[in-house]
């Protein structure tokens, strides 16, 4: 069957702002996630010849796992799935594709302030694809090659979107306790109450405690993509900072602030504030409650950090 090429979406889209869709030109082919060397010229605002000229003058720092030239086959299915490179089915010359790694030297090889910006948002795309289909695995079984998606995708429609429906229902139904407690060692029980609050967070979550480690990034890397996460502490240690450091270069941004005027914690989900007995790391080791605050906003309370 040859190479299997996907995108980041089944149907690409590219809107005037290239920026705000760069997951959608990711690309995989070779089973390796790569963007092509027109899109990326685009990106960074030069011509494609000028990029590939400049790789070709350092061509020693972009071995294969770096970049590779498509074969015609490849560049045949590229084509097909994707409707903005149709100009190239009349290229004498097949595209180059690069890497994760690949992006990160030619921010090095352009030198220049643009392209350094537009590399660490073209790697927070790849990072965030990652994410996703991590997150989405089991739920959606993504189309590797155009023949495969030809020969299976009406037979499975029906199911598919029986199973979609009913996983959406189950969501739509589910509500976030107002109050709930802990008696001791019920760690578990805790656990999984904190990983639902994550999950469910459709805009924002804030978390308000003195003492974060890195089990916090943990459950705030359950969160779906586009959420954000702040954590307000007393202070950053060497080695939450380390954590910080290492939980970036996988899962999207969590901002840090050093507040020492809050004694009680709080876990903000969107528009809810709840008043949290203990740590987050140490919720449920000790009798504690977990309790919905009506009577208080989240510009409130976020307020009083400021």
């Amino acid at each position: 069957m040859g190479t299997k090429i996907t995108t980041g979406n089944d149907a690409l889209q590219v809107n005037q702002n290239p920026l705000e869709n760069i997951e959608n030109l990711i690309l995989n082919i070779r089973g390796k996630q790569v963007m092509l060397d027109r899109d990326l010229a685009r990106l960074y605002g030069v011509e494609t010849k000028v990029l590939n000229q400049a790789v070709k003058r350092n061509i020693e720092r972009f071995p294969e796992r770096f970049m590779f030239q498509l074969t015609d086959d490849e560049k045949i299915k590229v084509v097909t799935i994707c409707d903005h490179l149709n100009d190239l089915r009349f290229s004498y010359q097949n595209p180059y594709a690069f890497t994760e790694q690949g992006v990160s030297m030619l921010s090095a090889v352009l030198k220049s302030k643009i392209a350094v910006n537009i590399s660490i948002k073209i790697m927070d795309a790849f990072v965030a694809m990652r994410h996703t289909l991590l997150n989405n695995d089991q739920l959606f079984n993504r189309i590797e090659s155009i023949e495969h998606h030809q020969l299976i995708m009406l037979e499975r429609q029906d199911k598919t979107e029986s199973q979609i429906e009913t996983i959406f229902q189950a969501l739509s139904k589910y509500e976030l306790p107002k109050e709930n407690i802990f008696y001791n060692n019920q760690v578990y029980d805790a656990h999984i109450l904190m990983t639902n609050f994550i999950k469910q967070a459709k805009n924002r979550i804030v978390v308000i405690d003195n003492y974060v480690d890195d089990s916090v990034l943990t459950l705030l890397s359950k969160r779906k993509t586009g959420v954000s996460a702040e954590i307000y502490t007393y202070k950053v240690s060497q080695q939450f900072s380390l954590d910080l450091a290492r939980h970036h270069t996988q899962y999207p941004q969590v901002t840090v602030h050093v507040n020492k005027s809050c004694h009680d914690r709080f876990l903000i989900i969107d528009d809810k504030v709840y008043h949290v007995g203990a740590s987050i790391k140490d919720l449920g080791k000790k009798l504690c409650a977990v309790t919905l605050l009506n009577s208080i906003s989240v510009i409130e309370v976020l307020s009083k950090l400021i």
